[in-house]
């Protein structure tokens, strides 16, 4: 065997979780794929993969070496579509990572408009509130909120977010209106810990940056679990304002202290520069980009 099918074959285990659903991805022997892994190992002097009776895994050299596997076959594959014109149609997986909640409002409808359109192109989506790596967790696409470090990736800005105080019509019909951020000591608060564990909500006032301390009555981790309370009438919470952009525009839920919030965080779509752009990363992040733009709730 080849030493690219070899690479291909160990990139497949890793990426699979073990030989049998390898062979079955690759259409070859479990027996074969086994081979393939070990001639590479013994070819390159140096053990890849952990194998149990119930596991396999790598090892730490296995995981550094499985990164620079992924980017040969990807700059392959690049090439191979380059070598048939850069107007090829769009084919192969494509990897997105957003954050959970955007992943869920926005992410998801776009990606199954643009399958429908290209179906040669299947998708993985990794909807988490964390940074992913895009290189080492092998990600093609990411949407970020918030301003963005110094980096080699590429970055097409999109949209922006604020982060809003918010709550039922009905609770602030009974307890009032704050009108100033100190007033939340006299408010029932929800904090979203997926938003920020600190147990301060950040404001500016007169262009001053202001730190109010926070003992809410309920901490959740999830945004979700937070909005759903507070259209209750249950309490003031604080989440980014794409997040509740709908209830607002529904009256289920009302902003406040729109005054004293901070300056609005951009939202960009990023992606690996590399030499070439794969056809389905540029498709997508046109489609993308086009559809996050026009929406109003991201102004």
């Amino acid at each position: 065997m080849d030493r690219f099918r070899e690479i291909q074959v160990f990139a497949t285990v890793a990426e699979q979780g073990g030989f049998a659903a390898a062979a079955r991805a690759l259409a070859m022997s479990p027996p074969a794929v086994t081979r393939a892994v070990s001639a590479l190992e013994e070819r390159i002097g140096t053990r890849l993969l952990i194998r149990t009776t119930r596991s396999v895994r790598l090892t730490e050299s296995g995981a550094r070496f499985v990164q620079d596997c992924r980017r040969i076959l990807d700059e392959m594959a690049e090439a191979e579509e380059a070598a048939v014109g850069s107007h090829a149609a769009p084919r192969g997986e494509l990897r997105v990572t957003a954050p959970a909640l955007f992943g869920r409002l926005f992410v998801t409808p776009i990606l199954g408009d643009f399958l429908d359109q290209y179906p040669a192109v299947t998708c993985q989506a990794l909807f988490v509130d964390r940074i992913v790596n895009l290189i080492d967790e092998g990600q093609d696409i990411a949407i970020r909120i918030g301003n963005l470090p110094d980096s080699s990736l590429t970055a097409v800005r999109v949209g922006t977010v604020r982060r809003v105080v918010f709550a039922a019509p009905s609770y602030l019909k009974e307890h009032g209106v704050p009108k100033h951020p100190r007033d939340l000591a006299q408010h029932r608060l929800i904090q979203s810990i997926a938003i920020d564990s600190a147990r301060e909500w950040p404001f500016q006032e007169n262009g001053s940056p202001l730190s109010i301390r926070i003992t809410p009555q309920l901490r959740v981790n999830t945004n979700d679990a937070t909005i759903a309370l507070a259209i209750r009438g249950w309490g003031l919470s604080q989440v980014l304002s794409y997040q509740v952009a709908r209830d607002v525009d529904a009256s289920r839920l009302q902003t406040v202290l729109g005054e004293f919030e901070l300056p609005p965080l951009p939202i960009h779509v990023i992606h690996q520069e590399g030499r070439m752009v794969s056809s389905k990363i540029r498709a997508f992040v046109d489609f993308m980009v086009d559809r996050l733009r026009a929406d109003p709730s991201l102004t």
